[in-house]
């Protein structure tokens, strides 16, 4: 891929001064053998601001470009369960682009998917659904009086495995019960 070049003071002067002489940009732009689009932005900014030197970027230059972050954001939905130190050795070994964790972060951020935690389910047997739909259908008709000697208690979870909870996964928004976003969890029997 072929870098940007920066047009040097002289030839921004050389430009003005051609358009200045009621030169079209048209006209600029072939005799200098500069793009009509760069010539056209130069002219204005000239018009607006009175001055046509570079303004200077602060911070390091982008690393990576929209057909890579395409790449990026493919690869994180194909496999959902990458960290984003895997998915920057995946990009460093097909672009040879050496990429951070935490600008993969960004760039993932700015193009879609996230990571989140995914959203954890009972998995549920054809018994179960069938159960359920049973109790419910004899409870629909009771009264908030007879609700009121119902208690329910809340359970406690008690994990024995370190990283249980932070299993991440990269998905985009408004994805939240999608298949492919759920982990089934049993009981008390871990994943």
């Amino acid at each position: 891929m072929a870098k940007r070049k920066h047009l040097d003071d002289f030839l921004r002067g050389r430009i003005i001064r051609r358009l200045e002489c009621r030169r079209t940009q048209l006209e600029a732009s072939e005799e200098l053998a500069i793009a009509q689009s760069v010539i056209s932005r130069l002219w204005q900014r000239f018009q607006d601001e009175g001055n046509v030197s570079r303004c200077y970027s602060t911070g390091s230059p982008r690393v990576s470009t929209p057909n890579k972050d395409r790449y990026l954001a493919v690869t994180a939905t194909r496999n959902r369960r990458n960290t984003a130190s895997d998915l920057s050795r995946q990009l460093s070994s097909a672009t040879d682009t050496i990429v951070s964790r935490q600008t993969m972060y960004r760039h993932l951020r700015h193009i879609g998917p996230y990571a989140i935690r995914p959203v954890r389910c009972v998995p549920l047997t054809a018994t179960h659904c069938r159960l359920r739909l049973t109790w419910s259908r004899e409870h629909a008709l009771w009264t908030p009086q007879q609700w009121s000697c119902v208690m329910f208690s809340d359970e406690s979870r008690f994990s024995f495995q370190s990283d249980s909870r932070w299993t991440l996964i990269w998905r985009a928004p408004g994805t939240r019960y999608h298949q492919e976003n759920t982990i089934e969890r049993h009981r008390y029997g871990g994943e």
